[in-house]
């Protein structure tokens, strides 16, 4: 049996989501469990629009009419996923789950900003990750205990979103808040000095002031309206730690030029935490990003690989129209159906959008050749079975997970007072070749007779 190990950290040694995927023939007979409440295909009614409420305001968009470029074509119907075996686990229950958010965050230009892992790391070295982590107690104190009751501990709420916009300004000091008391700017972007966000930052970080109470000192309010909820994920029941992440999305304003007046958005330059967690914090156009992956310059996790191919065909870099580009986002996020599969989960919306990662099969053809697990993402996760949420079971991952080295540089001082420079090397494994695609596609491959190829042997 071998496995893979993969976590979202945030802090020194704190994980926000980990996947361990034990992968064995054994194991993917076990891993899939029917989802009761998705056992009926129902039709589709004609698509919607979800109604804006509290945390689902309407975004300011351009009055030109424009159409989505996803219309749902006829597909055939996804089968009901297996049961488990007895050999599951399940009857031992699920361990405890902690909090967490994260941020895809879009620059006025429409890149996304991604920090880079420390090579040090336990868990996701010198990967490319989202900014985002753990709920805290102390900062976010006044919601807990949090809610357990109807699952409503893995759905979208205040708490989720003051630790998204902290984490992001712990992690890449770009500041999510708006003026409290700006006349008639209330809406208006808070701006601070670089040295006031440099000391907040620290001061945050470090617990020794509550971030609501810092951003109330500067006359600012954490900008939780504007984060738009994108997917939940929670990490497989069978793991030593496990979480349930918040995803969001946030639109930095763009910079508009009218005949009467020209706006111009300031936005901080990111930076990465001093070497604590991060090497580097960088915005890029979805489609380079995903590219740098495919070529081996980088290292995306699934989750990440998965929600940037999701939103890169909304926003090439080919255009500047940037405007048109979040319409057709923003229409995308809040359509139902999401998809054209018939399938209970394609009547939730990506607000709502339940993935606990498993894997379903191996592809046994196709240009990477052998080896790839098919990691399915229809499930909502032990917890959430009976609840009638899902994720997509249109769409898998396919990912080949590899054993490499990660070189660290490390200064060391000698007895004599010479700083030494070392270079350790840690073997660690990291996805490559990962690749969305359609599920009932990536199962085909999976059937079809084995051929030779340079997939890895895990």
């Amino acid at each position: 049996m071998s496995s893979a190990h993969c976590c979202f950290t945030t802090r020194s040694g704190i994980s926000t989501i980990v996947f361990n995927f034990n992968l064995s023939t054994s194991t993917l007979r076990s891993q899939t469990r029917t989802l009761s409440s998705l056992s009926r295909i129902p039709q589709h009614p004609p698509q919607k629009t979800l109604p804006t409420s509290r945390y689902n305001p309407p975004i300011p968009t351009s009055t030109r009419p424009f159409t989505t470029t996803m219309p749902p074509t006829s597909k055939p119907e996804i089968p009901p996923l297996s049961k488990p075996s007895s050999s599951s686990g399940a009857d031992k229950g699920p361990l405890p789950i902690r909090p967490s958010s994260s941020v895809i965050l879009l620059s006025p230009t429409n890149q996304v900003l991604l920090l880079h892992r420390v090579a040090k790391s336990t868990s996701f070295a010198s990967a490319h990750v989202f900014p985002g982590g753990n709920l805290s107690e102390f900062h976010e104190g006044e919601y807990y205990p949090l809610p357990t009751k109807d699952g409503e501990l893995h759905r979208d709420s205040e708490a989720y979103r003051l630790a998204a916009v902290r984490e992001t300004f712990e992690e890449s000091g770009i500041l999510l808040a708006r003026r409290k008391d700006g006349g008639g700017e209330e809406n208006k972007m808070l701006e601070l000095s670089e040295e006031e966000l440099e000391e907040g930052r620290r001061e945050v970080f470090g617990d020794r002031v509550k971030f609501t109470a810092w951003l109330e000192g500067k006359g600012g309010v954490a900008d939780v309206e504007n984060l738009i909820p994108f997917t939940r994920w929670i990490t497989p029941q069978n793991q030593r730690k496990r979480f349930t992440t918040q995803m969001y999305m946030y639109m930095l304003p763009l910079n508009t030029t009218t005949a009467e007046s020209q706006t111009s958005t300031v936005v901080q330059t990111p930076t990465h935490d001093g070497g604590v967690e991060h090497t580097a914090a960088l915005f890029d156009s979805p489609s380079t990003w995903l590219a740098k992956a495919s070529a081996g310059e980088i290292i995306l996790y699934p989750p990440q690989f998965y929600l940037l191919t999701l939103i890169s065909r909304f926003l090439p870099k080919q255009s500047s129209d940037y405007d048109e580009q979040r319409e057709r986002l923003v229409s995308f996020l809040r359509r139902v159906p999401t998809s054209s599969v018939k399938h209970p989960t394609s009547d939730i919306p990506w607000a709502e959008k339940v993935m606990s990662p498993e894997v379903v099969s191996f592809a046994k053809q196709g240009s990477y050749g052998n080896g790839r697990v098919i990691l399915g993402l229809a499930k909502p996760g032990r917890e959430l079975m009976d609840s009638g949420r899902g994720g997509d079971v249109e769409r898998v991952v396919l990912v080949d997970f590899r054993k490499e080295e990660v070189e660290e540089v490390k200064e060391e001082q000698t007895d004599g007072g010479e700083v030494v420079k070392k270079v350790i090397k840690t073997a660690v494994r990291v996805p490559r070749d990962l690749e969305v695609m359609e599920r009932a596609e990536a199962m085909a491959m999976a059937a079809a007779p084995e051929k030779k190829g340079k997939g890895s042997k895990l």
